[in-house]
Formats: structure tokens, C-alpha cells, sequence
């Protein structure tokens, strides 16, 4: 393999082990070149990936070594069903660590995601693979940072404490859904240099009548002028056919809430609250829905605006990435289930898709650049050589 494929994100992916025996025809890192170049392009699952390879052929063996030409679509199945998917990530994360720097105030999102037709059989659907993965917000986008497999959506709060562990959280800010809103995650977070800000929902019934009730009383006090430790942020947003307006409120006064609750989560240091208004323009009954969130956290600025952006932010990151993933992709009707062949056919689809949001030539859209790609060999060499 020369220096145009081998270069680029690929050097972090050289010592990735080969499960199959010594006798294997195709080589492994020639497979994953085809792989990632073939799904850029547009491939949906391997039999895609095979037909790219063989159109791509002569325009492959250039830089490639294919002794036995394209391998076929059950091979590639076979291969990344038996790789390590533990030793994939490794390599994955020392490529994502090498291009973002997670720098102070950095957001970054735990959110995990199912991929629905993942399953073996029609009637066993919990044997679907789900996936918890770090975003990182980097601009106006995110990009996968890393992910780890779980048996089902339960198991999400098991994978956290796993994928935090792989992160350098040092100055960043993790948000995670309610699932993830555990002292322990919370304590390995500040143990881990970082700040969290997690939302508090009805799976921690005491803590949110607490901080609810205080969080009412502060915000009742700053509308009547009182001196309290409140700074508030108001938004608004029309498109779409809804018009929302997003207000928060945020305060350090966390004494109200007794120390025996301060306690038990690390650094607590300030309280959320975020009401949003939406209006369907389309409804002419005029309906006003509203919705309110508490929020804890050991950021001790009290700033709600940079507070809004974080939530903001890890909710635009998961929409962005996942509708991406589903819709760009079609990861959702992804039907690779034999071995690790779901998890790493996703970090494969992760891969692509970074490549691409990283890529700042092209002014078009994933889809555009996926396309483009595809009709452009230099094109998609430069991607690959990121």
C-alpha cells in the first residue's frame, strides 16, 4: 500500500491485528481501505462494498495490494464479524484524540442510539445492537469521538462508566441524557478533570422535587427584582413551522438543598432550569405547548447563556449525527448481526462520516460530498488522507 492510502487517518489503524489465519488471500488493511472508501461513496452494507470494489478495480490496484482482486461481500462480512471490536476502538480513539483537542469548555455528548434491524431473528428483537458514543462539538458540527456496544438500553448506564474511561475529559463539559444522571457517573467525571451538566428527570424523583421546588423560588425571586444569584437567557427561534422561545435560568444557591444531598454528588456546584414555549404555526387553535427541565451541575459560572449553548449543543449533536447516521447511511436498516459485525460496520459508517464533516473544500452537504466522492478519485483520496 503507498504513501496515498496509507497516510492520513489509516497510519493510526496499521497495528490493528488480523483474526483470521495466516493464510488469509486478502489483506486486512487493503479491506479497510475499500471499506471506508466504498461506504464515503455511498455503499449500504457489503454487498455495496463489494460491487464499489470491483467497479474501482483497476483504479484500486494502484495503490493497493489485491492479490486475489475484490474480496466478496462474505468475506468482508466474515472479517469484521470475527475483529476485535475493543482493539477497532483503540484505534478509532488515537485517531480522534490526534485531530480534536478537547479543550477547555469543550461539549462533549454521551448519547447512545440502537441500530433497529440489527437483530438476528424477527421475533428476538432485544438482541439488537446499541450503541453509546462521545460526541464532540467542533463548530456548527460534531464528530463521533468514540463508542462502545451494549446488550440492550438498559445496559447504557453500564457503558458509560466504560466509554468515559477512554476519554481525556480534562477542562471539558459531558452531557448525558437522564439515564446517565448517577452519583458514580457524575464522580468519574470530576475525578476525570471535567464538568457535567445532566439533566434531572422523573428516574430521580427525590432529587427533582428538590430542585425544582428551590429553582421555582429562585426564579420567583429574580421577577421580583430580590437579590439572588440568578442570571437568566432568553431565545428565540422561528422555522419549521413552529415558532420556541427557550428561556434559562441558572444560580450557585445550592445550599436549600441540604448537605447530606450535596454530598452524594461530586462538586455540585450550580442549578438549571430551561422552560421552552413551542407553537405549531400550523395549528390555528393558537396552543401553546410548554415544557421545563431541571438540570444539575458542577460548573460554578453562573451563565446561562453559555449553560443554553451546552444543552443546545448536546441535543443539536445528537440530532445532526444520529439523523445523519439514519438518514445519509441508512444505518437504521443496516441488517449486519453476525459476531461484532453491527458495531463495527457502524464505526466503519462513524469513520466515513467524520471523514467527511472534517473535509472543509467541498461546500455541500454530506450527501453532496458523499457524492461527489464518488464521481471524484482525487477527491476521495484527499478525504483519506485527512
Amino acid at each position: 500500500m503507498d504513501a496515498s492510502a496509507s497516510g492520513g487517518f489509516l497510519r493510526f489503524f496499521s497495528g490493528l491485528s488480523d483474526p483470521r489465519g495466516g493464510n488469509a488471500i486478502h489483506n486486512l488493511h487493503s479491506m479497510l481501505v475499500i471499506a471506508v472508501m466504498a461506504i464515503i461513496c455511498g455503499a449500504d452494507g457489503w454487498v455495496q462494498v463489494q460491487l464499489w470494489g470491483e467497479c474501482k478495480l483497476p483504479w484500486l490496484s494502484t495503490f493497493l495490494d489485491l492479490p486475489g482482486g475484490i474480496p466478496s461481500h462474505d468475506t468482508f462480512g466474515r472479517l469484521f464479524s470475527l475483529l476485535d471490536p475493543d482493539a477497532f476502538e483503540r484505534c478509532f480513539l488515537s485517531w480522534m484524540s490526534a485531530v480534536v483537542e478537547l479543550s477547555a469548555g469543550r461539549l462533549v455528548a454521551i448519547d447512545g442510539k440502537a441500530i433497529r434491524r440489527s437483530f438476528e431473528r424477527g421475533w428476538d428483537r432485544n438482541a439488537m445492537t446499541h450503541l453509546v458514543s462521545a460526541f464532540v462539538r467542533q463548530g456548527p458540527n460534531g464528530l463521533v469521538f468514540s463508542q462502545v456496544a451494549v446488550q440492550d438500553k438498559e445496559n447504557e448506564i453500564l457503558a458509560i462508566p466504560r466509554l468515559l474511561e477512554l476519554l481525556d475529559l480534562k477542562g471539558a463539559v459531558v452531557t448525558i441524557d437522564a439515564i446517565g444522571t448517577q452519583r458514580e457517573i457524575a464522580a468519574q467525571i470530576v475525578k476525570a478533570g471535567g464538568d457535567y451538566l445532566l439533566p434531572v428527570k422523573n428516574n430521580q424523583p427525590a432529587l427533582l422535587e428538590k430542585v425544582q421546588s428551590l429553582m421555582d423560588d429562585l426564579v420567583l425571586d429574580h421577577a421580583k427584582g430580590n437579590d439572588v444569584s440568578v442570571d437568566y437567557f432568553e431565545q428565540h427561534e422561528e422555522g419549521h413551522g413552529r415558532r420556541e422561545t427557550r428561556r434559562v435560568w441558572v444560580s450557585d444557591e445550592i445550599e436549600s438543598l441540604g448537605k447530606p444531598l450535596l454530598d452524594r454528588w461530586a462538586e455540585l456546584a450550580s442549578l438549571v432550569l430551561v422552560e421552552r414555549t413551542r407553537q405549531n404555526l400550523g395549528d390555528f387553535s393558537g396552543k401553546v405547548s410548554v415544557e421545563r427541565c431541571c438540570y444539575i451541575s458542577s460548573l460554578s459560572a453562573v451563565d446561562a447563556k453559555k449553560t443554553a449553548g451546552y444543552i443546545r449543543g448536546h441535543w443539536s449533536v445528537e440530532n445532526n449525527l444520529h439523523w445523519q447516521l439514519d438518514i445519509s447511511f441508512n444505518e437504521d436498516q443496516g441488517r449486519t448481526r453476525k459476531g461484532h459485525g453491527a458495531e463495527n460496520y457502524s464505526r466503519l459508517s462513524r469513520i466515513a462520516l467524520n471523514l467527511i464533516k472534517r473535509d472543509k473544500t467541498v461546500k455541500a452537504s454530506v450527501k453532496g460530498r458523499r457524492l461527489y466522492a464518488g464521481w471524484d478519485h482525487d477527491y476521495l483520496l484527499r478525504l483519506m488522507q485527512q
